[in-house]
Formats: C-alpha cells, sequence, structure tokens
C-alpha cells in the first residue's frame, strides 16, 4: 500500500466516524440517560458558536466526495436502486479481450453494502484505500442515499433488502466472482441475500467481510440502557415517536434540526468508542444520518428485532470470511460478530477492543487491511486456480 494511500486512508478515519449505521434518531429518544450529560457539557457553548463550528467541519472535511460510474438496479416493486462502479486502473490492469483464443475470466467484484441510516458513503476510507487495485460496487440501499424510496406497499423487511442486493449484483456484476462486504444492517441484507439465492453464493461469492453486523437476537438488546427502562421504550416510547415520525415527518425533522447539537452527543457515544474521534469525522457521520429521513428511520428500525438468519450462514462455508468488530459496540455487541465466526469453519474474527460501531470509519486502516488481506492472501489463491466461478 502506498504512503499516499495510507495517509488518505488516516485522514479518512476522522471523516468516516461520522456515518452512525446505528439505530439513528429512535435511539436519541430512548437515550435520555445519555442525553443528560451531553446537555449539561453543551450548556457552556453558545448555540451559534456551535453552528458555525459544525459549518467549518462540513467545509474541511472531503468524506463522502469520490465518486464512480453511476448506474441504476430496479428492484422486483420498481424501486430505482443507485450503485457506483469504481474499475480497475488501466493501467495496473491486465488487457482485455481473449487470451489464446479463450476469453479472459471476470475481475473480482466488489460489493459493499451499507447500515441503517447511512449511505455509500460511509465506506469513503476502504474505497480510497482499495480504489484502483479492485472492482468496487457501492450502492445506497432502498430510502437511503441517492436510491429512491420504496414503492412496495408492504413493509420494508431484511428479505426485501436481499432481493434488492440480488438486483444490483444482476446488473452491476453479472458475472465473474464476488465478495460482498456488508457494515450492520448491510451485513444483514447480504445475510438475507444468501438464504434466498444460495446457488449464486455457492456458484460465485469467493469471499465475505461482515463488520459490526448480527445474524439475529437483537429483540432483546438494551442498546447499552437499564434492561427495565429498555422494555418501557420498547413499549411506549418508541412506538409514539415511530407514530409520530411516520405521520408529522416535517414536525420531527424541525424538532431534529432544533436538537442537533444534543443529538451530536448521543449519535457520538453510539457510533464510537474513543472519546478522542476526530470532530471531522463526528461531524461527517452526523451528515449522513442527517440526510435519512426521520419517516426512513422509523420504517426501517422495526426489521431489526425480526431479524433472523444464523442458518443463512452456512451459505459462505465454502469460502473465506473476515468478521470485525467493535469491542465498545452499543448498537450491536461484539458477541454477535464472535457467533457469526464461530459459525463459519473459514471465518476470522478481528476484534478492536476500542472501537464503535462505526468501526469502518474509526479504526478505517485496520479494516481496509482486513479486507486487503481477504483479497490477496485467501481469496486470490482459489480465484487464479479458476474456482468454480462463471
Amino acid at each position: 500500500m502506498s504512503d499516499s494511500t495510507t495517509t488518505g486512508m488516516r485522514g479518512g478515519a476522522a471523516a468516516w466516524a461520522r456515518g452512525a449505521g446505528f439505530a439513528g434518531a429512535a435511539i436519541g429518544v430512548v437515550a435520555a440517560g445519555a442525553a443528560v450529560g451531553v446537555a449539561v457539557e453543551r450548556l457552556t457553548v453558545g448555540r451559534g458558536m456551535r453552528r458555525k463550528a459544525r459549518m467549518a467541519l462540513d467545509a474541511t472535511g472531503p468524506y463522502g466526495t469520490l465518486r464512480g460510474t453511476p448506474g441504476t438496479a430496479v428492484a422486483e416493486d420498481g424501486t430505482e436502486l443507485y450503485y457506483e462502479v469504481d474499475e480497475i486502473d488501466e493501467a495496473g490492469a491486465a488487457p482485455r479481450g481473449r487470451l489464446f483464443g479463450r476469453r479472459r475470466p471476470a475481475p473480482v467484484t466488489v460489493v459493499f453494502s451499507h447500515g441503517y441510516c447511512l449511505s455509500q458513503d460511509s465506506w469513503h476510507f476502504q474505497r480510497a484505500a482499495l480504489r484502483g487495485a479492485v472492482r468496487m460496487v457501492f450502492w445506497d440501499q432502498r430510502s437511503h442515499g441517492r436510491s429512491q424510496r420504496g414503492r412496495s406497499s408492504e413493509p420494508v423487511s431484511i428479505d426485501q433488502l436481499g432481493r434488492d442486493l440480488k438486483a444490483v449484483v444482476d446488473a452491476a456484476a453479472p458475472e465473474g466472482p464476488l465478495v460482498l462486504v456488508g457494515h450492520s444492517m448491510g451485513g444483514m441484507t447480504t445475510m438475507a441475500f444468501a438464504a434466498q439465492f444460495p446457488e449464486l453464493i455457492a456458484r460465485r461469492v469467493v469471499g465475505a467481510a461482515f463488520v459490526g453486523t448480527s445474524a439475529g437476537g437483537l429483540a432483546q438488546h438494551t442498546y447499552g440502557l437499564p434492561a427495565a427502562g429498555m422494555t418501557v421504550a420498547r413499549r411506549v416510547v418508541l412506538p409514539a415517536a415511530f407514530k409520530m415520525m411516520a405521520s408529522r415527518p416535517e414536525l420531527m425533522e424541525r424538532g431534529r434540526r432544533a436538537t442537533s447539537d444534543l443529538f451530536g452527543g448521543v449519535l457520538k457515544r453510539y457510533s464510537f468508542g474513543a472519546k478522542d474521534v476526530d470532530p471531522a469525522v463526528v461531524r461527517f457521520a452526523e451528515r449522513l444520518i442527517e440526510a435519512t429521513p426521520v419517516d426512513v428511520v422509523a420504517e426501517f428500525y422495526p426489521v431489526f428485532d425480526a431479524h433472523e438468519k444464523t442458518t443463512a450462514l452456512s451459505a459462505f462455508a465454502h469460502c473465506p470470511v473476515v468478521v470485525v468488530a467493535g469491542g465498545k459496540d452499543l448498537m450491536i455487541p461484539s458477541t454477535h460478530s464472535e457467533a457469526i465466526a464461530a459459525a463459519l469453519p473459514h471465518a476470522r474474527l478481528a476484534l478492536l477492543p476500542d472501537a464503535g460501531h462505526l468501526v469502518m470509519m474509526e479504526c478505517p486502516e485496520t479494516v481496509s487491511g482486513e479486507l486487503v488481506s481477504l483479497l490477496t492472501e485467501q481469496v486470490a489463491a482459489p480465484v487464479a486456480r479458476g474456482a468454480r466461478v462463471r
């Protein structure tokens, strides 16, 4: 890896910390205890000064600005899903076309699926680190980023997201070996994809990475809050908040903007493990979440309690897998990652003890390094041998 790439990754570490792929604004509602401490701290700084500081951070952090060749996949319900492709640099790529009368195999394509309340830009640092070295596809999940709001009249589900990923793969990487990378909700999307299309996984997937995600069992998770308080929140506070988000989104958006300072502190607590995260990274995460409409936050949150894809993990038993987790993740505890790694015979667990949920932004060099290892040390060899990929 070049010095310029390493420098870019370090600079991006702070910027990516903002892409909080956690339970978004809903957690801001239930995390009253955490919010009190943040509020006391911020009373000492004027609101106007804080607003100017956020504007300055927006101007200095060019995170999420990397762009690729755009494309659109169409989901089964007609929802248009936006994706971008970063191709291999022509200077370092093997010539295309035929070799000794035979067509060259398609290159490995790495498909990145982002988390809840984020967009494809949340992979900024990994995109910068791997750009030009491998073919990559980044996409925005339905109702997130540049993708269309879901058109289905049915409630959104993780299974639907898995079928959305299939549509993106068909459009952006219809042939050749695949490496699937998913963070948080994106990892769940990958599992749902595998559950519904196991033959495609067996035939084409040569590696996978699950980052800060879960195969199930989130219904009883307390998000770092007292169990009794979370029970009340699930029964009373959250349903009322989500109903208001869905029915009065304009009002709730105004309220979110008015409390952005307070919410920013809660976001940092639930996104990062370290206290000294670069403010530019934190601000980047805020921008990603602020771009997610509150009614989308409300629409997607219920799907996580119903998520259960432990059996789907067996579809990845044939290939190398890296599982990355933050030891201080309050959104999805690292025990969920440990369970995923234990279920797969060729999995490697990378546990970062001081990182939080947005581990790919908080520790971008480490996460990018794990992906490089997956691609070069484990995936390259079977692909070079002509693994059963077509």
